[in-house]
């Protein structure tokens, strides 16, 4: 084996080894935010369940929003992975219906999610283009899946595109209220409502004969 060979492994088993401290990095993160939730969760307390120094996991994520970033990216990985609809491209409502009943189980992640997701409207946050990107790529998501469903128009008349924000927008909404209030906010049962009602036909809307 050569020099360069050798080198050459070496910087991949570096590779490697770094991958696999950072994926133990992001499911402490995940354990701990829905063991004790957002606000609750310290770099400290990651780093000594990861089994490493804090500083070690500075190397990793040098702040706790570059972190937070990083286990949303990762949920949103994992759910896809774990979904057999979302990894085939076959998203419909009630699969969605089924993310939001999973939801519903990790009200930790929820949290984090939301609380990131609302501070980031702010100019420079670290965590605006991730939520950019991810709800172009969502609302994108939502208007093929209900495509996929009821084709170019739904029953309410509107189209896919013009539909799929208030699709995302009530899914949002319902884990905001959902957080604040859980024992008066039935999360995944409201959801199935809206999805009821996109499929439910628009009312006439000419004159009614007396």
């Amino acid at each position: 084996m050569t020099a360069r060979d050798q080198g050459a492994r070496r910087s991949g088993g570096r590779q490697a080894q770094r991958a696999e401290r950072r994926e133990a990095i992001l499911e402490a993160a995940m354990e701990l935010i829905s063991e004790r939730g957002y606000r609750r969760t310290s770099l400290a307390a990651v780093a000594e369940r990861a089994g490493l120094t804090q500083q070690g996991l500075l190397h990793h994520f040098p702040t706790k929003e570059l972190l937070l970033v990083a286990v949303l990216e990762a949920r949103d990985r994992w759910d896809l992975t774990s979904s057999a609809a979302a990894a085939a491209g076959n998203w419909r409502t009630g699969a969605l219906a089924q993310l939001v009943d999973y939801n519903a189980t990790r009200p930790g992640i929820v949290q984090t999610y939301t609380v990131l997701s609302a501070d980031s409207v702010t100019e420079e946050h670290p965590a605006r283009a991730f939520f950019e990107s991810r709800f172009r790529t969502v609302r994108e998501s939502m208007a093929a899946a209900l495509r996929a469903e009821f084709g170019e128009t739904l029953p309410g008349g509107l189209t896919p595109e013009r539909a799929a924000p208030l699709l995302v927008a009530v899914m949002d909404g319902l884990q905001l209220q959902w957080l604040l209030d859980p024992d008066e906010v039935d999360m995944p049962a409201a959801f199935r409502d809206f999805v009821a009602l996109l499929q439910a036909p628009a009312p006439p809307t000419g004159p009614v004969d007396s």
